[in-house]
Parts: structure tokens; sequence; C-alpha cells
């Protein structure tokens, strides 16, 4: 299921950082990072002290690049697409079964595509 206002729900606040008109811009990006590593005080990490909520970033899609990606791969996406960026596990193991199991619910909602994009390692 694609995004449904109707589904919201409230949150306990959060920050908005975004260029004026619209641009995209690096800056932006690493500004929203050093945001976020500053909602330690909500809560976002668990009892572990390494794992996060889910608190994340929220990016404007490269609709046109996604666009030119499914078609080189024999796709035409509708109006409304969702795009799934999923980081696994280094181990390779554990990301296969990490991957089998996206894969497998992701079938229940039309998966179209899975393709691994390369990392640079930092």
């Amino acid at each position: 299921m694609l995004y449904d206002k109707s589904l919201e729900k409230d949150n306990c606040g959060f920050g908005l950082i975004a260029h004026i008109e619209g641009e995209p811009s690096h800056k932006v990006v690493r500004t929203a990072i050093h945001a976020l590593a500053r909602m330690q005080h909500r809560g976002a990490i668990l009892a572990d002290g390494k794992t996060g909520d889910g608190c994340g970033l929220l990016l404007q899609k490269p609709d046109r690049f996604f666009r030119i990606v499914a078609e080189e791969r024999g796709w035409r996406l509708a109006k409304n697409y969702a795009v799934g960026m999923l980081f696994l596990n280094q181990d390779p193991e554990k990301a296969a079964a990490s991957r089998r199991i996206v894969e497998e619910e992701l079938q229940r909602e039309t998966l179209v595509d899975c393709r691994l994009a390369r990392c640079a390692n930092q």
C-alpha cells in the first residue's frame, strides 16, 4: 500500500530541514543527519544503546532516475510508486536471509524489481 494520509498518526515532534527553493543539496542532507544525531533525547535508541527506533530522514526520491532505471529493466512506473532502500547486514548469510524475508513480504504488494546498488564503504 502506498502513502495514505488517513493513516497518519501524531508524533512527539520532528525537525524540518529543507532548501527554500527545493534544490537538492548535500549540505541539507549533512545538516539533517547532524540534527538527527541530536534526537537521542526523545528515546530514539533502544535499551541496548545501539539500536535506533526507526527515526530517520525523509528525502525526495529522484523520480527521473528511477523512471530511467525502470525503463532500462523493462518496467513502466505508474504515477504513484514506492521505492525502498535497504541497508542489509554485512554478513552475507544474514543479508541473504533478510533479503528473502523482505522479498517474500513485498511479493504480496506486487514488488516489481529488486536491484543491488553499489555502496562506497566508509
